[in-house]
């Protein structure tokens, strides 16, 4: 049987189509997943994120312990601030992408894919054996985005006149929190927002307080056409175990330096660096008819073949875009097989849309 947030209910009530997503019943749109996206770009937008893992990480060895188990470096952290890093393999592959949070000196949170969150789990405890840390997984919490270029101005129909001033002026990839309330100024969708996470007994509540806010109802087709926009990866499809943060365009998440700290996948990671990445992800945006889909071969005139990452169409741009991992010294434009056709496309450095507005 499925899995079921605790808005699950709510998701019903409103019509939404559900969907198995990595064993959760998730809502794919709630009639139009075009409006949807639309309302992000433009206005605001609500999406469940509950089946995202949230792990609380403290203990005297905290800081030690992410400094071994992460590819970017928690040092850089202050109290209140968010971290983008990768956890690798002992190959450089990456076994997830994840956000960590400075709470205190030796308490951390953690938050993780839906789809990889047993996996994470295991490989967490497994590498916390030699430090004196705990790892709770928060099975008691809910989570909640809200995002779009609206939703400052509507914080004040969400919480107190005080709390939403402190809110409006939080920084991007900082947090704050309120009572059992958790509330960071990240997203996935290109768009400024929040993520909040807080207990799930309080699920009915916020929500029904966003509704009468004006912000939209919207699922996972909009979540992922909104990232696809912005050139955020997708854990399983532009990245995964097989691939390193250097192949996937992330080598900005990855932090050599200081060389004394011996992060996994440090030397896979080291070694591929000196011998040269043979391949990379870029973007590419479609310049004839058709849409570019998973998988699909793309073809560089003299320099081999590569494949489709995460391709669809782009509801701001209204063409079709993709992110594919092609060789490292690809040219300006390419060709794309679909339907057996050769269509051509620019080739481009990621993201496609920011703030509502193309970027390339």
């Amino acid at each position: 049987m499925a899995k079921r947030t605790p808005f699950y209910d709510l998701h019903v009530k409103a019509n939404a189509k559900i969907v198995d997503f990595a064993g959760w019943d998730m809502p794919l749109h709630y009639g139009s997943q075009l409006q949807e996206h639309h309302e992000v770009r433009q206005h605001a937008g609500l999406f469940d994120v509950s089946h995202m893992g949230v792990v609380d990480l403290h203990g005297q060895d905290a800081t030690d312990y992410l400094r071994r188990l992460l590819a970017n470096n928690v040092d850089r952290l202050v109290l209140g601030k968010a971290l983008y890093t990768c956890m690798l393999n002992e190959e450089g592959g990456v076994i997830d992408d994840l956000i960590v949070y400075k709470v205190s000196d030796n308490q951390y949170r953690i938050v993780i894919n839906a789809g990889t969150r047993e996996k994470d789990l295991a490989w967490m405890r497994m590498q916390a054996e030699a430090f004196e840390i705990n790892l709770v997984e928060r099975l008691d919490l809910a989570m909640l985005a809200i995002q779009g270029p609206e939703i400052r101005e509507k914080l004040s129909s969400l919480f107190p006149a005080d709390q939403a001033e402190t809110l409006r002026q939080l920084k991007p990839f900082h947090f704050i929190t309120f009572n059992d309330w958790f509330i960071a100024r990240t997203g996935y969708t290109g768009e400024d927002g929040y993520e909040m996470i807080f207990p799930a007994h309080e699920a009915d509540t916020i929500w029904q307080a966003c509704l009468a806010a004006g912000i939209a109802l919207c699922g996972l087709g909009a979540r992922d056409t909104l990232r696809l926009e912005a050139g955020l990866n997708l854990y399983g499809s532009d990245m995964d175990e097989s691939v390193t943060p250097l192949e996937s365009n992330l080598a900005w998440t990855v932090v050599f330096d200081p060389k004394e700290r011996q992060f996994i996948g440090r030397q896979a990671l080291e070694k591929q660096s000196e011998q040269g990445i043979k391949r990379r992800l870029v973007g590419l945006v479609l310049e004839g008819p058709g849409v570019i889909r998973n998988h699909q071969k793309v073809m560089i005139e003299g320099d081999g073949e590569g494949e489709v990452t995460s391709g669809g169409y782009s509801p701001t741009l209204e063409k079709s875009i993709a992110l594919a991992r092609v060789p490292a010294d690809i040219g300006t434009h390419c060709l794309v097989e679909i339907r057996h056709k050769h269509i051509a496309a620019q080739v481009i450095k990621p993201p496609f849309v920011r703030n509502g507005k193309k970027v390339f």
